[in-house]
């Protein structure tokens, strides 16, 4: 049995910037990863069109001036190569391999409270004992198909996005499926619509989406942003989404509506998130003002489209633009103005079943080469779901989380002991800039660890009263933003979930934005780590066990 200090469970870009400090601090870890290779999301997700949201910049690591000052982003918002590039860059650069073991799925990880412990089992057999844990699991690594009577039967090609094959996939001249145009769907059919022989999609709910305006990094505006760097990372670090887009601190009713108009084609055109995030407030809390903006949205849309009746379908009923994290895209509303492209709605005629030759509707049968199964995560608590994870008693954490979720912080959970999650539910990395929120979270874990060091504890587990005051709270800041109301990932819906399907919203996210959540666990570090119990109990020594280093 291998022990270790702490084991890092995932090795996507929270799982190395934490191995990276654990080691600096020498610390004896590992980092466990089920995949044959580092990267998490840019690992996997390899699909036509997979690319940053946030500015290429603003997403990779700041905690190297020497990184930040020899990596050249090419474009605005990188492409997956690119970004998988840059996090092996990362690693070996700072020697991060031989902490890590690849192709190790870890199926059970059970505290032993006897000798305060963690004990992990990978798929493999392979067995590990550790004093703390730490979940880097990823908040959009399970993938979820849709639930058709006879998937298996099809007899092309079908996979989800999250498993795109590594080799080249050959699609010009065949007949190709997307189901479903959520963020992953708006990617994947812009990027191909010119590049398969003909295109049919899916669509059960259409999403908003607004132009990503990508464009290439060149050699002087690197330089510039290099010598702005501390400014980008102050800026992103006030805004409350992590990003350089701060809002507009104008009220909207202050301003006439010309000038709103004004303000909102200038953003339309801008590159990223300026269209959602550097508007007024308003739209996230006013459902009045969210309509007046989510009727411009339309227009634009109905602009970009020439058939009428496709611009009506792909326009949101259901909810206004912003309340949900908002899918950038490129070409996305033109693909639908080529002749081979063909949308279907399945609110009105529902997918009966996959056939052997491609799909069947209630209205007719579909045949098709290929099928992309674009159907989304099982977003946030997916990946812990999968591990058998128990705590103090033998309590399953997914009994725990069953009908509702509870952390302290977002970051621990009563009941289980020096158990840590850097982007936990409830933490501030699901709802603003995904590495921004990492490196807090990864920070304040550590600086927990070397607290408890220099301490001689070896034990912290968040109170029942902890916990409950931060759930209440993370559930007192739903009720004043709209996204309360939409069907989203952010409010644990997933129709392809059983039991997520709809009904109870889950409070998976702290939305109060970075700042105020900074200041929240900052405050908490502050009174000597409140809310959790620390206490030296060493437990007995791990039975056959030596640390040892992966290789």
């Amino acid at each position: 049995m291998n022990h270790y200090e702490v084991i890092v469970i995932g090795a996507g870009v929270a799982g190395i910037y934490q191995i990276k400090r654990l080691a600096d601090l020498g610390i004896e870890a590992a980092v466990l990863e089920a995949g044959s290779d580092l990267g998490g999301t840019w690992y996997w997700n390899r699909y036509p069109g997979a690319r940053f949201d946030s500015e290429s910049y603003t997403y990779g690591y700041s905690f190297s001036r020497e990184l930040l000052d020899e990596w050249h982003w090419r474009e605005r918002f990188s492409g997956q190569p690119e970004n998988l590039r840059y996090l092996n860059h990362v690693a070996d650069k700072f020697g991060l391999r031989k902490y890590m073991q690849f192709n190790c799925r870890v199926e059970a990880a059970h505290y032993d409270e006897a000798q305060n412990l963690w004990r992990l089992r990978a798929g493999d057999g392979r067995e590990f004992t550790c004093r703390f844990v730490i979940l880097a699991l990823g908040l959009l690594s399970v993938p979820t198909l849709p639930r058709l009577e006879g998937m298996e039967s099809f007899r092309g090609r079908s996979f989800h996005t999250f498993h795109w094959p590594h080799e080249p996939v050959e699609m010009a001249c065949k007949r190709v499926a997307v189901v479903g145009t959520g963020a992953t769907g708006i990617q994947v059919i812009g990027e191909i619509a010119d590049k398969v022989g003909d295109l049919t999609v899916f669509q059960r709910r259409p999403n908003w989406s607004a132009p990503l305006n990508n464009g290439p990094i060149s050699d002087a505006e690197m330089a510039d942003i290099r010598g702005r760097y501390d400014e980008i990372f102050a800026t992103c670090a006030r805004t409350p989404g992590g990003f350089e887009h701060e809002p507009d601190r104008r009220g909207f009713y202050e301003v006439t509506r010309e000038e709103r108009l004004a303000l909102w084609d200038r953003l339309y055109d801008e590159p990223g998130f300026g269209i959602w995030l550097r508007n007024f407030r308003e739209i996230f809390t006013d459902e009045q003002a969210n309509a007046e903006f989510s009727e411009y949205i339309a227009d634009r849309i109905r602009r970009r489209v020439k058939d009428p009746k496709v611009a009506e379908k792909l326009i949101p009923r259901d909810h206004g633009f912003g309340v949900q994290r908002v899918p950038m895209e490129t070409r996305y509303f033109e693909a639908y103005n080529r002749p081979n492209v063909h949308l279907v709605d399945i609110s009105e005629t529902p997918i009966v079943r996959v056939t052997e030759t491609g799909l069947r509707t209630s209205e007719r049968d579909y045949e098709f080469d290929i099928i992309v199964y674009a159907t989304g995560f099982d977003a946030i608590t997916g990946a812990f779901d999968k591990i058998d994870i128990r705590g103090v008693g033998g309590e399953a954490l997914a009994d725990k989380w069953r009908t509702t979720i509870s952390t302290f912080l977002g970051v621990t959970i009563h009941g289980f002991p020096n158990m840590l999650m850097p982007a936990g539910p409830q933490s501030g990395s699901a709802s603003t800039n995904y590495p921004r929120g990492i490196e807090t979270g990864v920070d304040w874990c550590t600086a927990l660890l070397e607290h408890m060091r220099t301490k001689g504890y070896t034990r912290a587990e968040a109170t029942a009263s902890a916990e409950k005051r931060w759930t209440d709270h993370v559930t007192k800041m739903y009720a004043m933003m709209l996204m309360r109301k939409a069907k989203s990932w952010f409010t644990g819906y997933n129709s392809n979930v059983p039991g997520h399907e709809q009904g109870t919203i889950r409070y998976l996210v702290y939305n109060g934005g970075a700042p105020k959540y900074v200041n929240a666990i900052d405050a908490v570090a502050a009174k000597d780590y409140e809310g959790l119990v620390l206490s030296a109990d060493r437990g007995a020594a791990p039975t056959g066990s030596q640390p040892v280093v992966a290789t």
